[in-house]
Formats: structure tokens, C-alpha cells, sequence
């Protein structure tokens, strides 16, 4: 009885650590900001209520590689009133792919990508 019960302390502890490491891999591959690979622009204006639970299950999505192809996630306010931009620049602390600008920043990001 004692060596089921080992058996399967020991088992379950070798694929947790092994979930950890899977994981840990997944987050330092899929979180970096690249300057290459494909950008996910998302415009925003007044949306405080919705805009954390968006971007966070986005941000899970290609955290846990079920979007492998997103790298880089760019937000851009339009000049909202509301507390939008301390939301998502709150977000960014957090998230290294998360990059949060306003609209004029993003169109020299544009620009620039399409002179490279």
C-alpha cells in the first residue's frame, strides 16, 4: 500500500515539475518583444471596463502557445478619457510583449517597419 501511495506522490511531483519547466520555457520564448514576426495592434478608446480581461486572455492564449505566431501585442490608445491607458500601462510592467502607445507612436512604428 505504502509503495502505491510513493508511487504516485512521485509521479504526480515529476510531472508538476515537468509542467514547470514546459512552462517556464513557454514564457521566456513567447513573451519577449521582437522586432520581427507578426504585430497585433489593438486600438482602444474609454474602454476601462472590458480592456483588462481582454488583453489578459489574449495574453494567455500566446503565453501558453496557443497563438505561436503572435510575438508582440501593441496597444494603442485614442485618446481616451477614462483610466484605459493606466490599465493597459499597468499591464505592460507585467507583460514584456505588451507595448502600449498612443496613436501617433504607433504610426512611427508603422512607418518604420515599412522602411525596413
Amino acid at each position: 500500500m505504502m509503495f502505491c501511495l510513493n508511487t504516485i506522490f512521485w509521479t504526480l511531483a515529476i510531472y508538476g515539475l515537468f509542467q514547470i519547466f514546459k512552462n517556464i520555457i513557454n514564457i521566456n520564448t513567447y513573451t519577449k518583444f521582437k522586432s520581427e514576426g507578426i504585430y497585433l495592434i489593438i486600438a482602444v478608446k474609454n474602454q476601462e471596463d472590458k480592456i483588462e480581461g481582454f488583453l489578459r486572455s489574449i495574453l494567455f492564449k500566446i503565453i501558453y502557445g496557443r497563438e505561436e505566431n503572435v510575438k508582440n501585442i501593441i496597444v494603442t490608445d485614442l485618446g481616451s478619457t477614462d483610466c484605459t491607458r493606466e490599465i493597459t500601462k499597468r499591464l505592460c510592467k507585467e507583460y514584456e510583449c505588451l507595448k502600449e502607445t498612443n496613436w501617433k507612436e504607433c504610426k512611427e512604428i508603422i512607418d518604420n517597419v515599412n522602411q525596413s
